[in-house]
This record gives C-alpha cells, structure tokens and sequence, in this order.
C-alpha cells in the first residue's frame, strides 16, 4: 500500500500544480467576475433578499416535500457538502502553506463565487426535469446539455457526470474520513480504521433512505454543527482578545507581501497565496464546481432567482462565517503572541510547516489552536466540530455522486447499488490512506468537474441575467437587459 502512495503522490501533485496554478485560477475567478458585472453585483443587490428567504421563514422540521424539497432544505443540503472538512483542515492549509493571506484571497474567491452559485441555482431550477414517478432530476448535466447541442454536449455531461462520481462519491469522502479519523486519533486515542468503520456504518445507513432521509438530517444538523463550531470559536477569541486587531493584520498584510512569511521571490509568493486561496477556497464553498446545483435544482420555489440568492447566502455562511472563524482562530492562537508560529519566517517558517516532521500540520493546526485555551478539551472539540462537518459533506457528496450515476446508467437499479456499495468501502479506506494522497486525489477530480461546468455556465450567461435582473418579489429590482 505504501509503495502505491509514494508512487502515485508525486505524479498527482504535479499535474495538480498545473491545473491550479492555470486552469483553476483563470476559470473560477474569470466565471466569477464575469457573471458578478454581468448580473450588476447580485451578490450585493439581493443579499438582503437572500436573507429574507433563507431566516425569514426557517425551519428544522420540513417534512416531506411531495416532488423535491423545501427551499432551506435543500440549502441545508447544498451547505452540509460546503462546510466541511475544507473549512477547518483546508484552510488550515491553504494558511500554512500560503501564509495568512491565503485567507484574503479566499474572501475574494468567495466573493465573486457568490455570483457564481447564483448562475448555477438559476440554470440547476431552469433545466430540471421531473421523471415518470415524480422524483424531481437537476444538475450540471442537464444544463450542460442545454448549452451544447448534439455530441459534444453530451460527451461534456458524461465527462462531468463521471467526473463527479469520482470526486464526491469516492475520493471527496475518503478526504473527510481521513479527517475524521486523524482527529479522532488525537483527541481519544481511537485507531483510525476503527472511526472510519463505524462512519462507514451510520452513513450507509442514511444513503439507503434516499433524499427524503438526507434532508431531514441536514436540516437539523446543519444549523446545530454551525451553532456550536462558532460558539467554540468565539470563546477561544474571547480569550485572545487583544491580539485579534493583530491577526486580522496579518490577513492583509501577507496577502500583499507574502514573501515576508514564505520566502522565496515575490511574484513565487503571490502565487502561492492566491493559488492557496483559489484551491482551497473552491474545495470550501464549492462555486463553481457543480456539486450543489444538484440540491438547488430540487428545491420548491416560485422562480429560479428564488434559490439562486438562497444559494448565494450558503457560500456567505460557509467563508465569510464559519471558514473566517476557522482563520481567526488559527492565526490568533498560533501566529501572534506566544504562538508557535509567532515570529517565524522563511526557512524557520518552512521547517515547521512543512514535512513529515513539522510542527504544525493542516490536520493538527486548528487542535492545536484551540488546545492553547481549551487544553486537552481543545482536541476534543475539534474533533467533535470536524465529525460533523465532515460527516454532512460525505452523506450529501454520496447524493450529488448517486444522481449521476443514475444519468450514466440510465436509473439502473444495480448500477446505484453497487455505486453505494463502494461508496462505503471508499469511507472506509480513507481512514487508512496517508492524508497527502487523499487530498491530491480529490483535488485533480474537482479539478475536472469545474471545467464542463464553468464552460456551461458561461455558454448560459443570458439565461442568468434574464433571472437576475427581472423584478423581484422582494428587494433587488432592476430593469429587464433589452
């Protein structure tokens, strides 16, 4: 097993550099502006409309919704697969190895994305189709096909729909039982293989009850996994209270002058920064990447726009909340005052934060923050946080994965079965791999998936902005594109 990881690491890293470096960051930040002037700043104008929608009328008992979900419930979903292990173990990378200023070109990233899931809600609900039984189908294939007539449409939606199923259904849920397992290890001293069989366990329990089942968990578990993550969080920043003005500093300093943390050329720390940010950011909120449209294509609204601006609101929550709580707490506990990372820079910097002998890891970085004012009860928190995030993303990728493999098979029955069957045995495995491989392997697969969907995205764009600037019900009117 071991000489299969040594082998496959180095060759998935580098075309990974390639495609984030270029590809990636060209794609995700062009899609984004671009349908941020196309739509006049939606994710300004109908923030507050958004808002509305998502607070005005929440609820933790939907019930069943006859022929798709209610609107939080699939917002609940769409966010159980955003905030995830990317808000805690990602971006305690993405600070690691980009310095805290990866987390400004986050905000940037997440800024534009919110744009971008907004074009993906409205296209996902503008191109669903409602099957002989009734069961509401949506997603990327289905506009990707809209957008590109005859083969090669189709050709691009088997591309994604495959490319998904690996992403999400396999290596995205062998990246959040690693993360399980390793925390687990930590804090209670538990064998990761023994956390990943019983994760293993009560998921396949929730896949076998469908869409109806994975909603009713998400709707309570994500706002409560929300509610204590962030009260943990405020407490630890209540405690380090006077170096947080510093912290918050350090943001915006290192993402301008990062070479100051990180060494090496300026333009090579740039680069890393916002290569950090962009990747990182991506596997975070995941605009732009296809994977939520499944769940905002299901959802009962009056017009596409409805979900689009209640899609918006999940990218808000997942970076500007719970990932910025993730950063503050990381850089407040370990980059400022008696921090074990407080001072250091260039080849020192490096040294604990990188290698198999550093300090300070991206699986380790947040207990090891929160320990410095909680103790031993630190690792245990984080572990806890960290089950149930990455717990929601794996029950809700294991739904995006399962949707395309009905597309690819046709709503082959045994096709589904043994998809969820491997589905599992992926949970499993994550539990035993090196946390590198995992990582890299979900990493060139989301990769992939953005492609297709970013390509359809833009191919739509006047569908859109039709949407986004008809009149609203609510508070984000402007005049109809002539």
């Amino acid at each position: 097993m071991q000489a299969i990881q040594d082998f496959l690491l180095p060759i998935v890293v580098n075309i990974n550099k390639y495609l984030s470096d270029y590809i990636l960051v060209i794609l995700l930040v062009g899609t984004g502006l671009f349908f941020t002037i196309r739509t006049r700043f939606v994710q300004v104008r109908c923030f507050g409309e958004g808002m509305k929608r998502v607070f005005g009328n929440i609820s933790l008992h939907g019930g069943k919704q006859k022929g798709g979900l209610s609107s939080f419930q699939a917002l609940a979903t769409a966010i159980a697969a955003q905030v995830g292990t990317g808000n805690i173990v990602g971006a305690s990378g993405a600070i690691l190895v980009g310095g805290p200023g990866a987390i400004f070109w986050m905000w940037i990233i997440a800024f534009l994305g919110m744009a971008t899931i907004y074009s993906e809600a409205v296209l996902a609900q503008e191109t669903k189709q409602v099957d002989e039984n009734g069961n509401v189908l949506g997603g990327p294939v289905y506009y990707i096909k809209k957008a590109f007539k005859g083969t090669f449409g189709k050709v691009l939606a088997v591309f994604f729909a495959i490319a998904i199923t690996l992403a999400l259904g396999f290596m995205g849920s062998m990246v959040q039982s690693n993360s399980i397992a390793e925390s687990c290890n930590t804090a209670f001293g538990i064998e990761g293989w023994i956390v990943g069989l019983v994760v293993a366990v009560i998921a396949a329990f929730i896949f076998i009850g469908g869409i109806q089942r994975l909603a009713s968990v998400t709707e309570k578990l994500v706002p409560i996994m929300a509610v204590i993550f962030l009260l943990g969080g405020l407490v630890i920043l209540g405690c380090r209270i006077q170096y947080l003005p510093s912290a918050i500093g350090l943001i915006f300093k290192y993402a301008f002058v990062p070479q100051a943390l990180v060494g090496g050329a300026f333009g090579a720390a740039i680069a890393k920064a916002l290569t950090q940010g962009t990747k990182r950011g991506l596997f975070s909120n995941e605009a732009g990447m296809g994977s939520t449209p499944h769940a905002h294509a299901v959802a009962k609204v009056d017009k596409p726009h409805d979900q689009g601006v209640v899609a918006m609101i999940g990218v808000f929550i997942d970076t500007f909340v719970v990932l910025t709580m993730t950063a503050l707490v990381v850089i407040t506990c370990l980059y400022t005052g008696n921090g074990v990372l407080a001072g250091l820079s260039g080849k020192a910097y490096e040294a604990a934060t990188s290698g198999s002998l550093a300090l300070v890891s991206k699986t380790n970085a947040m207990q090891l923050a929160a320990s410095s004012v909680f103790g031993s009860f630190g690792n245990i928190f984080v572990a806890v946080c960290l089950l149930f995030f990455a717990f929601s993303t794996i029950i809700s990728w294991n739904y995006f994965g399962k949707l395309n493999v009905q597309y690819l098979f046709k709503n082959n029955k045994i096709a589904t079965i043994v998809y969820s069957v491997l589905s599992v045995a992926f949970i499993f495995l994550g539990s035993l791999l090196s946390n590198d491989l995992v990582w890299e392997l979900t990493d060139f697969f989301n990769y992939l998936m953005v492609i297709p969907n970013a390509l359809a995205l833009l191919a739509l764009n006047s569908i859109v902005v039709k949407h986004a600037r008809a009149k609203s019900t609510l508070s984000c009117e402007l005049p109809e594109e002539k």
